[in-house]
């Protein structure tokens, strides 16, 4: 009994050595830098631009209007935060996108430039508290410093909004593994990310996070040799499941049979989403935002796309609802 008691002991505090040491000794990021990013008019459009039609930043970080195709934005919103993912989603707990209006009680107006750039880049929040990648900084550091400014130098033209977010609560052992995603991985894109149309196309599905939705998961991990295939679900409100198409150029289950054009179209008929019936098929996809982005961008997009390996994944889109 006595070796079984040492046993439970040792265990015990192996456990609790564990939990100390990623409760302290991560997130391992550097200090947010030093920067004072001057928001000249130029760099303020070009953040406009990113954030509402290529990152999509304010996407999430708004109220979106799904009794319309894609969820619009409601207008007046832009930045307040507050959208949940949560179980009913498939997530390892309740995540919510912060307000990052200039509000100096519930948005990001006491943060300095550089807290506001780890944040997007590292995944650690003004306090050190580490991010869920839905926020998608893994992307968002393969971003352009240029880039990354320009978008941080609009935000904060943002209209300040009185909007206090919950705190996110992660499930356990997430709340543990959570701390030890963030990390200081230099950008692999910043040199040669708008060398040439195909590599500019590679950069732009890279920092819009397409991969994310786009390739399919098990247990929240990529599945290797899926990438951009398609399948990743996602329940509806109503109960119906959505599930991500295969962007991949494959000529059966995929868009090799697009054609640039085509491609180009099938974003810019989205700019004014029509109203969808109840229990309809609808998408999370921000079709409204994406249908800003400037054609020679989604060109450079659909042509990265033809370049990649060609996967066959036949799907169902959208499975409706059970009726009961």
């Amino acid at each position: 009994m006595k070796i079984t008691g040492y046993v439970v002991a040792v265990v015990v505090a192996a456990l609790a050595a564990g939990f100390i040491y990623l409760q302290y000794a991560f997130p391992n990021v550097d200090a947010a830098p030093v920067i004072s990013i001057e928001k000249t008019p130029a760099l303020v459009e070009r953040g406009e631009y990113l954030a509402n039609h290529v990152a999509v930043c304010i996407d999430c970080h708004s109220t979106r209007d799904f009794s319309r195709f894609s969820g619009p934005l409601q207008p007046g919103t832009e930045g307040k935060g507050g959208d949940k993912f949560d179980h009913a989603l498939g997530f390892p707990g309740t995540f919510y996108a912060k307000n990052i209006t200039s509000d100096k009680e519930t948005g990001i107006g006491t943060w300095t430039d550089g807290e506001i750039y780890r944040a997007m880049t590292k995944g650690v929040s003004k306090d050190g508290t580490p991010l869920f990648p839905v926020m998608p900084y893994k992307a968002f550091n393969q971003m352009r410093t240029e880039d990354a400014y320009a978008i941080i130098a609009y935000i904060r033209t943002l209209a300040p909004i009185r909007n206090e977010v919950p705190e996110s609560d992660p499930d356990f052992p997430m709340n543990l593994i959570l701390r030890t995603m963030p990390s200081d991985e230099a950008p692999a894109l910043e040199k040669t990310a708008l060398d040439g149309t195909v590599a500019k196309g590679k950069y732009l599905l890279t920092i819009a996070s397409c991969g994310d939705c786009h390739t399919p998961r098990d247990k929240n991990t990529p599945i290797e040799g899926m990438h951009l295939a398609g399948g990743a679900e996602f329940p509806t409100p109503d109960g119906g499941i959505l599930r991500a198409a295969n962007i991949t150029p494959d000529k059966e289950t995929g868009i090799g049979t697009w054609t640039e054009e085509a491609f180009v179209q099938r974003f810019k008929m989205q700019q004014h989403p029509a109203a969808v019936a109840p229990g309809g098929p609808n998408t999370i996809m921000p079709w409204s935002m994406y249908a800003g982005m400037e054609e020679e961008d989604l060109r450079a997009i659909y042509r990265y796309l033809m370049s990649v390996e060609p996967i066959n994944n036949k799907m169902e889109r959208f499975t409706p609802p059970v009726k009961s």
